[in-house]
């Protein structure tokens, strides 16, 4: 697991370069803090379907049958966690598949766990799928725990001296360089690495 947005952007991307002209689907959600509650199991991975989807020149029957179903039903309910999962699965059976997840630690706990569960059965029928998940260290136990046998971690911290180098370079290509003054141009690389070292302990 990673730590940074930044990395796993950069994991997407690459990803996206080597699956031009291959049968490969890749997926993507990014977990936020401020919309943690409405976030759920079903309705992060009905995110992670309809972008496989969207990129498949033929949709499969099962797919196709199962949002047919759907409709059908008394009121028209949205297909269920069970039901996506299946979807998914159906999905990554035909083709080598990556799901990258970032920032898994903003989801609230016990979502967390439900769809760490989710992970695990998708990864139980689907051996061409890849999940790529990001996050605190504090999750690593969690992720290891639902997902024996199947995840590798990797920690990844900031290293104060690339931190500071990078700042100045933003500084001294700011577009803006008198909305500050000389001091607070020289405090910026200093306090800033400290306070990520202290998130990244």
């Amino acid at each position: 697991m990673l730590t940074s947005h930044n990395g796993s952007s950069l994991v997407v991307d690459r990803l996206c370069d080597q699956a031009r002209g291959q049968n490969t689907a890749i997926s993507c959600f990014y977990f936020v803090f401020a919309a943690r509650k409405q976030q759920s199991a079903t309705s992060v991975l009905g995110s992670l379907v309809k972008q496989m989807v969207s990129a498949m020149e033929r949709i499969p029957e099962g797919i196709s049958r199962a949002f047919q179903d759907q409709k059908t039903t008394i009121g028209g309910f949205k297909p269920q966690l069970v039901d996506i999962v299946k979807m998914i699965q159906a999905i990554t059976t035909s083709q080598l598949t990556f799901i990258c997840i970032d920032a898994i630690d903003e989801y609230t706990r016990v979502k967390r766990l439900r769809f760490l569960d989710s992970l695990k059965e998708i990864l139980q029928q689907s051996p061409g799928t890849r999940i790529f998940v990001t996050g605190r260290p504090h999750i690593r136990t969690e992720a290891e725990s639902r997902i024996a046998g199947q995840v590798a971690t990797i920690s990844v911290s900031s290293i104060r001296g690339d931190i500071t180098r990078y700042i100045r370079f933003r500084l001294a290509h700011d577009e803006t360089p008198d909305a500050m003054d000389e001091n607070l141009k020289a405090d910026i690389p200093e306090q800033i690495p400290e306070n990520m070292s202290e998130m990244c302990a």
